[in-house]
C-alpha cells in the first residue's frame, strides 16, 4: 500500500500548510477532497506540521455540511449551473441566464478569498462551484491541481484544467481524452475511497444492520442509487423483486427522499419473503460490512460508485444516469463492462426482464461471479487517497521552496 509522500521542502519550511478545496453538489465531487484533508492532516501530523485547509463551496451544497462535520473553514459563493441540451438554442432558458449572472460575482468572491488567504496550493474536485475557485487559482498565480473522478472529464473540470498546473484523473482511459497539450501536467491517481470503505467485515454485517431476516444459505444483493436514491433503479428492483427473494437476500438503499415507496413495496411482500428485504434510506458506517456482504451490486454509474466498485472488487449490474453531461456515467459503465468487470443496462434496456436475465444469470453462476470480482478488483487503485494527497503536498511544497 502506497503512503503520503510528504516533500523535504514543508518539514524544512516547518509551518503550517495552507490549502484551499473547492468541490461540491454530490458525494463524488466531495469525498475526494475530504480524504485528502484527512490523509494530509495525519501524513503532516507524523511530522509535527499542521494543515490549514479553507473550503470553498455552494451555499445550498451538501459540502458545507461536509466541511463542517471536518472541522474545514468554509465560505459559499455564488454558482450557477448550465442546464445542457442537445440543441443550443435549447439553453437559452431563463434558469441558464440567471444562473450565467451569478458566475462573474462568483470569481470575484473566489479571488478574494484566494488573494487573502494566499494557499500553497489549490485543490479542485469538479462541481461548478469549482470552476470560479479554479479561475482564481489562476488569476492569483497560485498553484491548482484538479482531480476528475470520472472516465470522461466533467464540464465544469475541462474548464478549470486549462489553469492546472497538475490534473489528477481516475482512470486511464481518461488521458486519451485530454487534449494533448494537458497530458502532460497529467497522472492517474485513481479516485478516493471513503476512508475504511475497504475494510468491511461480512460476518458482522447482519448484526450491525440489525437485519434479523438475512439468510445465510443465499446470496446477497445491495442496490444503491447513492444518497439520495435513484427513482429508476428503485422502480425496477421493486418489479422483480418477488421472484429475486426467492434466490437471494436484497439489501436497499433507497434513498432518504424515495424510502417511504421502498417501505411500501416490502409491505405487500408475502410473509415469507419479507425478512430477507431490508430497506434504508441511508447507510452509514455500516456500509463497508455491508459491501463485505454483498455479492452483487445494482447501482448507477458515477465516479464514486465504480471506483468503489473496482477498489473493494465488486461485481455490479450498473444503470447509468440518462442524459448526464457528456454521458459519463455511461461512459464509466462501459468502462467496467469492456473489462469484464460488470453487466450493464442502458437506456430502452434497462427493462425489469433483462434486469431479472443479468441477476439470475450471475447469481446461479458462482464461478462468473468469482471472475467478475477478480476483474474488477484489477481496475482498482486501492492507494488513490494516498496517490493523490502526495500530488497535492507536491505542489505545496513547490510554492513553498
Amino acid at each position: 500500500m502506497m503512503h503520503v509522500v510528504v516533500p523535504q521542502a514543508l518539514i524544512d519550511r516547518g509551518s503550517p500548510v495552507r490549502l484551499v478545496v473547492s468541490g461540491g453538489g454530490s458525494g463524488g465531487h466531495t469525498f475526494p477532497a475530504v480524504t485528502v484533508i484527512r490523509a494530509a492532516r495525519v501524513a503532516l501530523g507524523g511530522y509535527g506540521l499542521a494543515l490549514d485547509p479553507f473550503w470553498v463551496g455552494s451555499e445550498g451544497g451538501i459540502e458545507k455540511g461536509i466541511a463542517e462535520a471536518e472541522n474545514v473553514p468554509f465560505t459559499a459563493i455564488p454558482t450557477g449551473k448550465l442546464r445542457r441540451a442537445r440543441n443550443p438554442l435549447a439553453m437559452l432558458t431563463a434558469a441558464n441566464i440567471k444562473d450565467a449572472g451569478k458566475v462573474p460575482a462568483g470569481v470575484g468572491e473566489a479571488i478574494s478569498v484566494v488573494r487573502n488567504l494566499r494557499p500553497d496550493a489549490v485543490l479542485c474536485t469538479g462541481g461548478y462551484v469549482s470552476v470560479p475557485v479554479g479561475l482564481a487559482a489562476r488569476f492569483c498565480h497560485r498553484p491548482l491541481l484538479v482531480h476528475e473522478q470520472t472516465v470522461r472529464v466533467g464540464l465544469a473540470n475541462r474548464i478549470t484544467m486549462r489553469g492546472a498546473t497538475r490534473i489528477a484523473l481516475s482512470a486511464e482511459p481518461s488521458l486519451e481524452l485530454l487534449p494533448e497539450r494537458l497530458r502532460g501536467r497529467a497522472v492517474v491517481t485513481g479516485n478516493p475511497l471513503r476512508p475504511g470503505l475497504g475494510d468491511g467485515d461480512a460476518g458482522e454485517a447482519p448484526k450491525r444492520l440489525g437485519w434479523t431476516g438475512w439468510t445465510p444459505s443465499l446470496p446477497t444483493v445491495y442496490v444503491t442509487g447513492g444518497s439520495l436514491g435513484a427513482r429508476q433503479v428503485n422502480e425496477l428492483v421493486a418489479a422483480i423483486l418477488p421472484d429475486l427473494l426467492r434466490h437471494a437476500n436484497v439489501f436497499h438503499q433507497a434513498g432518504s427522499q424515495l424510502a417511504d415507496a421502498a417501505v411500501a413495496v416490502a409491505e405487500r411482500l408475502p410473509a415469507d419473503l419479507r425478512p430477507r428485504y431490508m430497506v434504508r434510506g441511508f447507510v452509514g458506517e455500516e456500509l463497508a460490512d455491508l459491501l463485505a456482504l454483498a455479492d452483487v451490486v445494482i447501482a448507477r454509474s458515477g465516479g464514486g460508485t465504480v471506483s468503489e466498485l473496482t477498489a473493494i472488487g465488486k461485481p455490479s449490474v450498473l444503470i447509468p444516469l440518462i442524459p448526464t453531461g457528456g454521458n459519463e456515467q455511461v461512459r464509466n459503465a462501459e468502462h467496467l463492462a469492456g473489462n469484464g468487470a460488470a453487466r450493464v443496462l442502458i437506456g430502452e434496456d434497462a427493462t425489469p426482464p433483462r434486469l431479472a436475465e443479468e441477476l439470475f444469470g450471475l447469481l446461479g453462476d458462482r464461478a462468473r461471479l468469482a471472475d467478475m470480482a477478480a476483474r474488477a478488483r484489477s481496475m482498482g487503485r486501492p492507494d488513490a487517497a494516498a496517490a493523490l494527497t502526495s500530488e497535492v503536498l507536491t505542489l505545496c511544497a513547490n510554492a513553498a521552496s
